[in-house]
C-alpha cells in the first residue's frame, strides 16, 4: 500500500540517499518506481524529478513517471510549487510524508517525497508518491454529518500543487497566498500586498520563469512595483 511505502522510506536514512549522478538515481530506483505504482493501483502516481542543474528548469523536471494520468504529467513535464520552494532553500531538510496535495481541477493528493544529494550537500533529484484520494473524499463527504469530525491537518504541514505546465502552478500558489490575506486584491492595502509577495518569494516562487511578473498581475501593479515590494519585505527579514 502507498502508506506502507511512505513508512519505508521515511525510515531510510539521508546517509543512504547520497549519490554522484541523476542517472545512478533513476538506474536504481527506476524498478522500484514501477512497483510502487503497481501496488498502490491507478490512482497512485510515482514520480523522479531531476533537480541537479545549478539553476534547474523547473517547467521539465520530470525525468520518469509511472500513473501521469493522475496530475495529468509526462516525462518532461513541471515540478509543482513545493519543488520551487526546494530549491530556493537547499539546507532545509525537504522531506515531507502524507501531505496534502491538489490538482489543478481541485482533487486532493496524498504525498510524500524524498530527496537525494550528492556528497556535497546538494539536491540532485526528488522522489516523490502522490495518491488520488478524490474518491475517499466524495464517500466522506456522504458521512459527514454522521461522523463527528477529525482533527485538521497539522498548521505546519505542507501543501503542494500540480499542474500540467509552471502557469497552472504559479496560479494556484497566488491564490491561496491572496486567500490567506482574507480580501479582495481591489481592497487590499500597499502591506498587504507586500506580504503575499514576501510569502511567495519565501515559497520560491520568484525561481520559476516569469513568476515576478505573473504575481504583479495579479496584484494589480506593475513589475517595477513587485520588486519595490520585494525588496521592503527582504529587508524587514
Amino acid at each position: 500500500m502507498p502508506s506502507d511505502i511512505a513508512v519505508a522510506l521515511q525510515h531510510e536514512t539521508p546517509d543512504e540517499r547520497v549519490y554522484d549522478t541523476v542517472d545512478e538515481i533513476c538506474a536504481v530506483y527506476r524498478p522500484v518506481m514501477h512497483a510502487m505504482a503497481a501496488a498502490g493501483g491507478p490512482g497512485c502516481e510515482v514520480v523522479l524529478h531531476d533537480l541537479s542543474a545549478d539553476n534547474p528548469d523547473l517547467e521539465h523536471t520530470i525525468i520518469a513517471i509511472e500513473n501521469g494520468h493522475v496530475t495529468g504529467r509526462t516525462v518532461g513535464g513541471p515540478s509543482t510549487s513545493l519543488g520551487a520552494g526546494v530549491i530556493h532553500n537547499q539546507g532545509a531538510d525537504h522531506d515531507a510524508f502524507g501531505y496534502r496535495g491538489f490538482t489543478s481541477d481541485g482533487r486532493e493528493l496524498r504525498c510524500s517525497s524524498i530527496y537525494f544529494r550528492n556528497r556535497a550537500g546538494k539536491i540532485m533529484a526528488a522522489l516523490c508518491i502522490n495518491v488520488d484520494v478524490s474518491a475517499l473524499q466524495q464517500a466522506r463527504s456522504l458521512l459527514d454529518s454522521m461522523l463527528p469530525q477529525t482533527a485538521s491537518t497539522a498548521p505546519d504541514a505542507p501543501s503542494e500543487f500540480f499542474g500540467q505546465d509552471l502557469v497552472a502552478v504559479m496560479d494556484a500558489m497566488v491564490t491561496d497566498a491572496i486567500q490567506a490575506i482574507g480580501k479582495p486584491v481591489a481592497q487590499m492595502t500597499r502591506d498587504d500586498r507586500i506580504a503575499i509577495v514576501r510569502t511567495l518569494d519565501q515559497q520560491g516562487a520568484l525561481q520559476m520563469r516569469k513568476g515576478m511578473e505573473h504575481i504583479a498581475s495579479r496584484l494589480g501593479i506593475s513589475r517595477v512595483t513587485a520588486y519595490s515590494y520585494l525588496d521592503e519585505a527582504r529587508a524587514e527579514q
